[in-house]
């Protein structure tokens, strides 16, 4: 089984960086997680509006047979937490540092204060929103009807078309385990390891020195 190594690039969400000098302006501070530091817990109450500078960030929920399903990985200059602000209910998942990790926390009032002042901003994490709840809404079908490769191939074409724009044939690197695969995905990693393999006999994908490319 592959262990769940640090990504190069961020995994599937896409949203503009605020502009350091912005949420400093609305008094985020700094802080620093240590690789496997928590820094929200599932039913915990938000208080923060987060933005990673550098590092990776996995939002996770376990089950009771302890399996952990990952929710999203969110990478340098991406941000999270605004779910459950906007919504004003408890956290749904963990958030957990895959490796050391600097970010930004912007208190819940003056969150919603920099929307209020800059609309463009507030426009962006609309359309982040609608893109997040497409996507969650988009994998549960996949979950609970078609097959193990046609849902690993739902999500990659989201991250290929969806996130990252690109429509070149076998343009798109996957930056991501097959452990990673497997967790954001609900399968478990021999069935990705073993799908993916028929995708690539069938030319849906390549894989090149275990570098996935669709």
């Amino acid at each position: 089984m592959e262990k769940e190594d640090p990504l190069p690039q961020p995994c599937y969400t896409r949203f503009s960086m605020i502009k350091e000098e912005m949420m400093l302006r609305y008094g985020a501070e700094k802080i620093h997680l240590k690789k496997g530091e928590v820094l929200f817990e599932k039913n915990d109450v938000p208080r923060f509006f987060y933005q990673v500078k550098e590092g990776d960030i996995k939002i996770n929920d376990v089950n009771e047979e302890g399996r952990e399903f990952i929710q999203e990985i969110i990478s340098g200059g991406r941000s999270f937490g605004d779910f459950a602000l906007i919504g004003d209910f408890k956290y749904l998942a963990n958030a957990i540092a895959i490796v050391d990790s600097d970010l930004y926390r912007l208190g819940k009032s003056a969150f919603f204060k920099m929307l209020e002042e800059n609309p463009k901003v507030h426009l962006n994490f609309s359309k982040n929103l609608a893109k997040r709840l497409h996507y969650k809404a988009l994998m549960s079908a996949e979950i609970a009807t078609y097959s193990a490769e046609h849902k690993i191939l739902t999500f990659l074409d989201y991250l290929k078309h969806t996130i990252y724009d690109i429509q070149e044939e076998f343009g798109f690197e996957v930056n991501l385990t097959r452990q990673q695969i497997a967790d954001l995905t609900g399968l478990r990693v021999e069935t990705v390891i073993r799908n993916l393999k028929k995708l690539a006999e069938a030319n849906e994908v390549k894989i090149i020195n275990r570098k996935i490319y669709r």
